[in-house]
């Protein structure tokens, strides 16, 4: 099994998942705050208060869903079939989540929390039986690092396509009806296209690997065996951190352009130049799209010569440099903000494929060392601090600009624009430092996880005879 190749098909079809997933991701990262602050009309505050509640829910989630994932038994087998479940629930919740209605505040604000928690709920159920095939298509270690480099190629291809389309179908049908309406009609298109990317994906892939023979489901025992996994509670302080460092950044972006660039312009110029406003913050996050794409595609041969602990660990110490430099650039200099943003970006690419294989890799080395196999359990977990990571940076940019004084549709105070820099810089740099500090601990070499996969073939290879 460890030397058996799939096909390039396969490792499409895997990809076509995450290019489907990241669309909504990016869209909920880049978009979903500055909706509800400027469009939905609820305080940043109470936004960022309400990401974080309903992931305590959601945070149960995860687990649940992998738990239910590990112990389905169809003909498709454990994980494919919640994509093909899933696909058109995930879509239209999608389209609700951007939906305007005509509440007063508080309506407003229990319409957010009932709609984002159906979303996560959503994202959760179709998302964890997703990344959980990445351990049962194959045990070779190279072409699971394989599969998550083409599931992160495609993950920051469909970001791309949605950085690329989402703000111009806004500005499209915006011209038509209102703007509201307009980000409703706009999520219609791209849940459209989700739901055609889950579908490839069930169709083009396959499950191989099954837990031992004889293993009995035990809940109990399978979350023993999680808390006595310490490579994983590693990767779990990296992911969150790394989470936390991403959406801070990727949170801020659109009020850093809308309320610090835009501020070179008179008041008369801004309405004129308002496209070329918006082409600048358009080109930063496809620019940071674009480098995300090259740093995973340079994972496989980096982390092949350097290992994938290295790679990971040195990547996320430039990223805090680098992000700590971002806080130095004045507005005016935007060739500088862009190579910033490159920069940065290869390197928070680089690691997002080695972080899923590592994941993997923790997999298998709970097994080896417990004799039982809880793939889904391993991987909802994992998911679930991941959405930790995301909810923590999405809700600390909120309070921040909270605390800083943000006012929506307004001109911003000195105070503002000064927490606003910092979220695009310090906060980051600091969740990223972390991160790499994280991964000194991380004992898994490539090394020791060539003799894990030897031995866990061997006893497979037993249990055949």
């Amino acid at each position: 099994m460890t030397i058996s190749k799939v096909s390039l098909k396969e490792k499409i079809g895997y990809g076509f998942g995450d290019a489907a997933s990241s669309m909504f991701w990016k869209i909920f990262t880049f978009y979903l705050a500055i909706f509800y602050t400027d469009v939905f009309g609820i305080p940043a505050a109470a936004a960022g208060t309400m990401f974080l509640v309903t992931r305590i829910w959601d945070t149960a989630n995860d687990p649940i869903m992998g738990i239910i994932g590990d112990r389905t038994r169809t003909r498709w087998g454990k994980f494919r079939p919640y994509l093909l479940w899933v696909a058109f629930p995930f879509a239209i919740i999608g389209v609700l989540l951007f939906t305007t209605p005509d509440l007063d505040l508080t309506g407003k604000i229990v319409y957010a929390y009932i709609s984002y928690t159906l979303m996560m709920m959503a994202y959760t159920a179709i998302n964890v039986p997703y990344a959980s095939l990445l351990g049962v298509m194959t045990a070779n270690g190279n072409e699971r690092t394989s599969f998550a480099s083409y599931r992160m190629i495609f993950a920051f291809g469909g970001s791309l396509l949605v950085v690329a389309i989402f703000q111009p179908m806004v500005d499209f049908f915006g011209g038509i009806v209102p703007v509201s309406t307009a980000y409703q009609l706009t999520m219609v298109v791209i849940g459209v296209i989700a739901i055609g990317f889950f579908l490839m994906t069930f169709s083009w892939t396959r499950e191989r690997i099954t837990p031992p023979k004889d293993q009995q489901n035990n809940l109990k025992e399978d979350l023993r065996n999680l808390g006595k996994n310490i490579p994983w509670f590693v990767l779990l302080g990296a992911g969150v951190a790394t989470l936390i460092f991403n959406s801070v950044r990727d949170g801020v972006a659109m009020y850093y352009f809308k309320y610090y660039i835009s501020d070179d312009f008179t008041r008369e110029s801004a309405v004129a130049f308002s496209k070329m406003t918006f082409a600048y913050s358009t080109f930063y996050l496809l620019l940071g799209q674009a480098t995300n794409m090259i740093g995973v595609i340079m994972a496989k041969p980096v982390s092949a010569f350097l290992g994938k602990r290295k790679t990971f660990m040195y990547a996320m110490f430039g990223a805090a440099i680098l992000s700590i430099f971002f806080n130095f650039v004045t507005r005016d200099n935007l060739y500088l903000i862009y190579i910033l943003q490159a920069l940065i970006s290869f390197c928070a690419g680089i690691i997002f494929p080695l972080l899923w294989s590592m994941y993997a890799d923790t997999a298998d080395y709970s097994q080896w060392q417990t004799g039982r196999r809880a793939t889904g359990l391993v991987f909802s977990a994992s998911s679930m601090t991941q959405k930790l990571g995301w909810t923590l940076g999405g809700s600390i940019t909120l309070w921040l600009l909270a605390i800083y004084g943000f006012q929506a549709n307004v001109e911003q105070n000195p105070e503002t624009i000064k927490g606003i820099k910092y979220m695009m810089s310090y906060v980051p740099g600091i969740a990223a430092l972390i991160s790499g500090l994280f991964m000194i601990f991380y004992k898994l070499s490539d090394k020791k996880m060539e003799e894990i996969i030897t031995d866990l073939d061997a006893r497979r290879a037993n249990e055949e005879k």
